[in-house]
């Protein structure tokens, strides 16, 4: 904004920055995000810290708020911007809305899981008493800044990672997106989310993809951003992954989580008879061609009782289960039988 760069030109005090970056991307990156704020002239501290879900802890919180009190910090004037995976922007987010009860916050996302999910909506949060998430809030970030040469960098198993949530948007309501994964998915993991010219026949499919995601994430979480209405179509494959991602970590990350808890539910559409076996087979194909696990040893049929215990309980009396009625619909159910559940679970142990 231009009248913004006039009035902090005009203004007396040093224009200041408080950064929060992941210990990893820090090494990566760090002489460049250090040498812009240098050449713009910014007085600045940048907090490196491992974020991590072994980390994801209120002690992080707090020792981030330490550090913002020290540099003494305008909550009004000068927001705290976090560079890194999920974790660190969930956790900058967090000390952010505690800071003076609301400090502004800007999300740089780094890995392609944070580029479509944690960038986008208001929720932030930590693990609490091995429990995903359980302490929180509701503030969103100022702005979010979506570069995706950032992704180049990091290993091919996070790409597969970021897949998983992406193909949570396909199933859950864009046919489109599913055959750009099911025809490009390949393409897009060797490339790493890059654009790349002269691959005519693949157009830019990193583009299309990640806008399509991005842009179906806004319109399920815009209108009911506070949560306050119970069926999310985005709790698709998020039922069971808490539990198991938080029992079996570090095997599993987040997206592979998720992609589990989505296999498992295509199992149970396809039990009740709102998925045929070729539809079934369809998913199940694009999963292990995006290089995701569709099963884990962790998810016991106990597991995934608990899980659904847990739900209900957070569901108001009801498990709210989202499940795929075709390649690009889900609907939300409140009446899967627990025979039913149980001769999915069966089926997909043995497949």
């Amino acid at each position: 904004d231009p009248h913004e760069i006039e009035l902090a030109a005009a203004s007396k005090r040093k224009l200041r920055r408080f950064i929060v970056i992941d210990e990893v991307v820090d090494k990566l990156y760090g002489s460049k995000v250090r040498a812009y704020f240098r050449e713009n002239n910014v007085q600045h501290k940048i907090l490196s810290l491992p974020t991590t879900e072994e980390t994801k802890s209120m002690e992080l919180v707090l020792n981030i708020l330490q550090e913002v009190q020290s540099f003494s910090l305008d909550r009004r004037t000068e927001p705290i911007i976090a560079i890194g995976g999920g974790v660190c922007l969930d956790i900058a987010g967090l000390a952010a809305s505690l800071y003076r009860r609301r400090t502004p916050y800007i999300r740089v996302p780094t890995t392609l899981l944070s580029y479509v999910d944690a960038s986008v909506g208001a929720k932030n949060g930590v693990n609490f008493l091995q429990c995903k998430n359980k302490l929180g809030g509701y503030t969103p970030p100022v702005a979010s800044f979506l570069d995706r040469s950032f992704i180049q960098s990091i290993p091919r198993r996070h790409i597969s990672n970021g897949l998983g949530e992406i193909l949570k948007m396909a199933l859950m309501k864009h046919k489109g997106l599913f055959d750009l994964l099911k025809n490009h998915g390949k393409y897009l993991l060797d490339t790493k989310f890059q654009s790349c010219n002269g691959f005519a026949y693949h157009g830019d499919a990193a583009l299309q993809t990640t806008r399509i995601a991005i842009e179906t994430m806004l319109e399920e979480l815009a209108p009911n951003l506070w949560e306050d209405d119970l069926d999310r179509l985005v709790d698709f494959g998020h039922l069971i992954s808490p539990e198991l991602e938080m029992r079996v970590l570090p095997s599993l990350m987040h997206g592979e989580a998720v992609n589990v808890d989505m296999a498992f539910m295509t199992y149970v559409a396809h039990a009740r008879g709102l998925l045929g076996a070729g539809e079934k087979e369809q998913i199940l194909q694009c999963m292990q061609g995006l290089e995701l696990p569709v099963w884990h040893s962790g998810c016991s049929w106990a597991l995934i009782q608990r899980a659904l215990r847990e739900r209900l309980k957070h569901g108001g009396g009801q498990t709210r289960m989202p499940l795929p009625t075709g390649l690009g619909p889900v609907d939300i159910f409140n009446d899967t039988s627990e025979e039913t559940l149980e001769r999915a679970y069966k089926l997909w142990v043995q497949d």
